[in-house]
């Protein structure tokens, strides 16, 4: 499997003069995916007085790359 199909490439892709695509790195499709998904989670959140923020906050992370991956294989299908 090549690293386009698990990161969905390049979410700002650039191309020169030409028409090439130039790899500048950045922003995968899955992080800006994994970045909305997050952003939802949350903006829809009430933190508890109880929980440890940076557990929720490795909670919310670890599931917005979950959404993201749906978000990508949910892409490969017409």
């Amino acid at each position: 499997m090549s690293n386009t199909n698990i990161n969905g490439g390049p979410a700002f892709p650039v191309y020169d003069d030409h028409g090439q695509y130039v790899n500048g790195g950045g922003m995968t499709l899955r992080d800006y995916f994994a970045a909305k998904a997050m952003h939802q989670f949350l903006a829809r959140s009430v933190l508890p007085p109880e929980f440890d923020a940076s557990e929720l906050f490795l909670m919310v992370a670890a599931r917005a790359y979950e959404m993201a991956d749906a978000m990508l294989k949910a892409r490969e299908t017409p």
